[in-house]
């Protein structure tokens, strides 16, 4: 399956979450090629004004994600309404049950996943979406089609995606959003042992979307000079193989100082 807009244009490479950016940077990112915009609710008000004004023109022209944790039908309901009304849409693109986890009663997930799938029917959403940081249950979702579009942590230190994740989702047609590239900023920052550059936000995507697996990268500037270093990777996506392997070993040694119990319980 092919992550398109209703235009039938494919889904860019990399894709806007919204942040503490501006109206204008959401344009400025739309006409440098992105055209999907992803967030997970109605609290970027900036990032929400800017993806409006862009749909008066160009609704046809870009993918509008969202979702929610809730695992209330009613809530659901609620928020896609919510949503619809906002940005002033009959349709949303692509809706996510984000964050599946261990934790979830995975009965309920399926009742809310039939859901999405009619709305899907009815065609007030586009796309069946499921986010999740554990691999068994990303796994589960492949195998068993039970979404379109799976968004999944995958970035230098958090490698294990490689070994089963995105060959399945590529054998099953299913594209990967992959987020967290960046691993929550950490992967910028360096390590005292690594004597090179730490890797830019840009060396991050790129790094990411060198799997094919891989259909497109979520990016999240909290500047407009942070998205215009960023858009470089639309031009630019290719890396070597020697760089690959460069960053391996550096997110090897960003992966061992991980002392959150988020950044390593869902390995």
């Amino acid at each position: 399956m092919e992550l398109s807009t209703l235009q039938g244009q494919p889904a860019s490479i990399l894709g806007l979450a919204g942040q503490s950016i501006d109206a204008a940077t959401v344009l400025l990112a739309f006409e440098a090629g992105i055209n999907y915009f992803f967030f997970y609710n109605l609290e970027s008000e900036n990032f929400l004004s800017g993806l409006k004004s862009l749909l008066v023109t160009k609704r046809e022209q870009v993918l509008v994600a969202t979702g929610s944790e809730n695992r209330d039908i009613q809530s659901l309901r609620l928020y896609l309404d919510s949503v619809r009304y906002r940005l002033d849409v009959e349709q949303v693109d692509v809706f996510f049950i984000e964050y599946v986890s261990p934790a979830d009663d995975m009965t309920q997930v399926q009742v809310l996943l039939d859901e999405l799938r009619l709305w899907k029917d009815s065609g007030v959403v586009r796309y069946v979406g499921v986010t999740t940081h554990n691999r068994a249950i990303a796994l589960e979702m492949i195998e068993r089609h039970q979404c379109d579009v799976l968004m999944h942590r995958y970035n230098m230190a958090h490698r294990q995606a490689e070994q089963n994740i995105l060959p399945a989702a590529q054998k099953a047609g299913i594209p990967v959003v992959a987020f967290t590239c960046t691993r929550w900023g950490t992967l910028l920052k360096g390590h005292q042992n690594w004597q090179f550059q730490p890797p830019t936000a840009a060396n991050c995507y790129r790094y990411a979307l060198n799997h094919p697996g891989v259909r497109l990268a979520l990016t999240a500037p909290k500047t407009r000079q942070q998205l215009e270093e960023n858009l470089a990777v639309l031009h630019a996506p290719q890396i070597e193989a020697q760089e690959v392997a460069k960053w391996q070993e550096y997110g090897n040694l960003i992966y061992g100082t991980g002392q959150d119990a988020f950044d390593t319980q869902w390995v």
